[in-house]
């Protein structure tokens, strides 16, 4: 058994070509992992890399670095094993992987590895910038395995020179982008044609899955989080003009059921039939894009007239998804403000709009008592009295303790500052104590006009929560206790706090709103291309639909067509990628037009041979036909001028037509 050839050393070039690429392709995935890990394992990397660079680390210490880093992100991880800690781990991995880097095979292997990374990084995130910079990588890995195997062949002209020739920088990476070219057709063939599922394109969820939509649930105190994101939650375009903002409620899970410190949706009123309602004034025509989640309660502008495909409209006029919108949705969507919400309630939903939990919040019961007395049964005066009460003595905080046992007392009568969800759930339960049938409802409120793509965007921190409360003759009607303490501050986010210096100017400029609209388009051409969409792909050419059948004929139809221009490419580059093979095939070209073609199989001395035995005049090719012989075989490859002049004169040499053998007259 013969034995292994070790493999050859690295030189400095080879190095850091091997490096740059591998931090190339680590960055995407670097600035899609939560909190300071992204930060960290890359400045790990660079550390490593520079101790590396000068010095040999020694096994037992490699051992004991991986070993740490495995275990501290397992640590910052609480030992979670998901997605997000195996993206963390590839990115450790590979930010100590050059400690091995000595010889080719170890930078291959690097390399290799270092592939993976751009490829996790759409687990995590489907953006523009992670395509780009993930191509990016991708370019240079390539590059880099490009100038490894230039090293690895130390007969190639290649090696001679860094600055310029074939071996050069600029050329590599012009090689590497003219492979990409090569499978671009079959790339978009795919993109387009290729039969998918309904779910997008991308048939992993993107990171924004493990972002948390409205919950159907609503605890006072826990929103903070959602507040600080300024992530879009959806983006809505109106066909004509649309609502102002502070009447841009967006409508999400209704809570009717408290338990003393929590609220949350009766799921058992998503089976009655949506409630009966008189609409009155304008109605708004509308596009919504919502952006991906893990939850499957949908918004839409109060009231929707009816819900989507796939999505239920319950008796609240809440939507729900049948599963978690874990992609991009887009729907056409139809609202108007209703008159008349739910009228006639019936006596069972009363109950439920009434209930409060015994032993919770004593002083505001009390209260709502004395009120009731005093109001008699006129209901609007017990909500307006709140209302003033709120508008009088309360402010508006984001910085609020932990409630206590009695959530709504301690808010009412001693803390008297908080944010949405303290007014809403304070709110809710005064009225409910006072035998008014009132309910919780979330979503968003307002939304920032984009105006350089005439949309508007919903963010995250748009999330918003409100009360109804049923009076006689009019149904449910919105109210807005946090509107009565600061109606500036109607948005309810922390961007409507005091902001100044770099913050403002940043959002002053239209940089971000130009940003935005790149993604939406992003969304709408990439991510949200779906299987809906792809069968409507032909109808700007007459073709409404394509079914299924037509689908796959027109795909490996078209997937062929795509597949022999690669194959031609390919060979075609493979027979002329050398100047003087090139010229050698051009001279057989000009033979061949006087009957004298060279067969594919024939060497050039043979084909000289058959060319002199019809056409003794020819030994001008026979000359060229030794020297092409000799640089074929036998010339040192690493004279290039040799080369280029063999190359010039078989460019050069054209057969006398005139003077021709017998065959070609």
């Amino acid at each position: 058994m013969a034995e292994r050839r070790p493999s050859p050393a690295l030189d400095a070039g080879g190095r850091a070509w091997a490096l740059a690429a591998t931090a190339c392709c680590l960055l995407p995935l670097l600035l899609q992992l939560p909190g300071p890990g992204g930060p960290a394992i890359g400045g790990l990397g660079l550390l490593v890399a520079a101790v590396s660079w000068r010095h040999r680390i020694p096994g037992w210490l490699r051992l004991l670095l991986a070993s740490a880093l495995i275990g501290l992100v397992l640590a910052t991880a609480r030992f979670a094993f998901g997605r997000d800690t195996g993206c963390a781990l590839l990115a450790a991995m590979l930010a100590i992987k050059p400690v091995e880097l000595f010889t080719l095979r170890d930078a291959r292997s690097l390399l290799g590895f270092a592939l993976f990374a751009p490829f996790a990084t759409f687990l995590l995130d489907q953006g523009p910038l992670s395509l780009l910079l993930g191509l990016a990588g991708a370019t240079l890995a390539l590059a880099a395995l490009l100038r490894l195997s230039e090293l690895e062949s130390a007969g190639e002209r290649a090696v001679g020179s860094e600055a310029a020739g074939p071996g050069s920088p600029w050329r590599r990476l012009t090689a590497v982008w003219r492979l990409m070219a090569v499978g671009l057709p079959l790339a978009l063939t795919a993109f387009w044609l290729f039969p998918r599922m309904a779910a997008p394109l991308w048939g992993v969820p993107e990171r924004a899955v493990a972002r948390p939509g409205l919950s159907d649930t609503m605890t006072p105190g826990e929103w903070i989080d959602l507040l600080g994101d300024d992530s879009p939650a959806a983006r809505v375009r109106f066909f004509g003009p649309g609502p102002a903002p502070e009447e841009m409620y967006w409508r999400g899970p209704v809570l009717l059921d408290y338990d003393g410190r929590s609220w949350s949706r009766a799921e058992w009123l998503g089976g009655l039939p949506p409630a009966e309602t008189v609409r009155g004034g304008r109605t708004w025509d509308y596009e919504i894009a919502l952006e991906p989640t893990d939850r499957r309660h949908a918004v839409a502008l109060e009231l929707p007239l009816a819900a989507p495909d796939g999505v239920h409209l319950s008796h609240d006029y809440s939507m729900t998804a049948s599963r978690p919108l874990a992609s991009l949705q887009r729907w056409r969507l139809r609202s108007a403000a209703p008159v008349e919400f739910e009228p006639e309630l019936r006596p069972m939903l009363r109950q439920l709009a009434l209930r409060l939990p015994q032993g919770f919040n004593p002083r505001t019961v009390a209260l709502a008592r004395q009120w009731r007395r005093e109001a008699g049964p006129d209901d609007e005066a017990v909500v307006q009295r709140l209302l003033r009460w709120v508008r009088s003595d309360f402010a508006y905080t984001l910085a609020t303790p932990l409630p206590g046992r009695h959530a709504v007392d301690e808010f009412l009568f001693d803390e008297q500052a908080g944010f949405c969800e303290h007014y809403s759930s304070a709110f809710v339960v005064l009225m409910r104590a006072a035998g008014i049938p009132a309910r919780v409802v979330t979503g968003y409120v307002g939304g920032y006009y984009n105006r350089f793509g005439e949309y508007w965007i919903v963010r995250r921190m748009d999330a918003h929560a409100w009360a109804e409360v049923w009076l006689d003759g009019r149904g449910w009607v919105r109210v807005d206790p946090t509107a009565a303490v600061a109606p500036e501050r109607i948005y309810d986010t922390l961007e409507d706090l005091p902001q100044g210096g770099f913050d403002a100017l940043v959002r002053m400029t239209p940089v971000m709103d130009f940003g935005d609209w790149m993604r939406r388009g992003w969304n709408d051409f990439v991510l949200g291309f779906d299987a809906a969409r792809q069968q409507r792909l032909l109808q700007p050419l007459g073709i409404r639909e394509l079914a299924p059948r037509q689908l796959i004929i027109l795909f490996a139809a078209l997937g062929g067509l795509a597949l022999a221009w690669m194959l031609w490419l390919v060979a075609r580059g493979e027979r002329e990628r050398d100047p003087v093979l090139r010229a050698w095939h051009r001279l057989g070209e000009r033979y061949a037009r006087l009957g004298l073609a060279r067969a594919p199989h024939e060497p050039a001395a043979r084909w000289t041979a058959r060319v002199l035995a019809a056409w003794p005049e020819a030994r001008a090719l026979a000359a060229l036909s030794a020297r092409f012989e000799q640089w074929r075989y036998a010339a040192d490859d690493g004279d290039a001028t040799a080369a280029r002049a063999l190359a010039r004169d078989l460019l050069a040499h054209r057969p006398d037509r005139k003077s021709g053998p017998e065959t070609s007259r």
